[in-house]
């Protein structure tokens, strides 16, 4: 995925992305491969994260913990969200630049597939 220099919002779903699916029930957290690389390597302090979940937010002291323990920053934690499809709109630059994108990744498979590159020509 080619993307510009600005900075980014990036929205990513808690669990089977970030997290192992319904980990948190079983007392049993685990980060899934590749999210401490793919933190490390292309969000910068410039960048806002929003995580969503459908946990219930009776869940939230404990992910929070969680989630500063393994050092992922996030500017945003949203609980109690439905299950079902999460639809992203957003508008184009006058440019044409594309300011939105979608990844659906297998569940618990982390982020170790997903590979960006920033070019200052976009």
């Amino acid at each position: 995925m080619l993307l510009s220099s600005l900075s980014k919002t990036y929205i990513f779903d808690l669990d089977g992305t970030i997290l192992v699916h319904n980990g948190y029930r079983n007392g049993e957290e685990e980060l899934l491969p590749g999210v401490k690389q793919f933190f490390q390597k292309y969000i910068t302090k410039e960048d806002c994260v929003i995580l969503i979940t459908a946990r219930k937010s009776k869940y939230r002291e404990e992910t929070i913990g969680f989630l500063h323990k393994n050092n992922i920053p996030f500017d945003h934690i949203i609980f109690d969200l439905p299950h079902g499809e999460r639809i992203l709109f957003n508008d184009k630059k006058n440019s044409g630049l594309e300011t939105s994108y979608s990844i659906n990744l297998v569940r618990n498979e982390g982020l170790r597939s997903v590979e960006m590159e920033i070019s200052e020509d976009l």
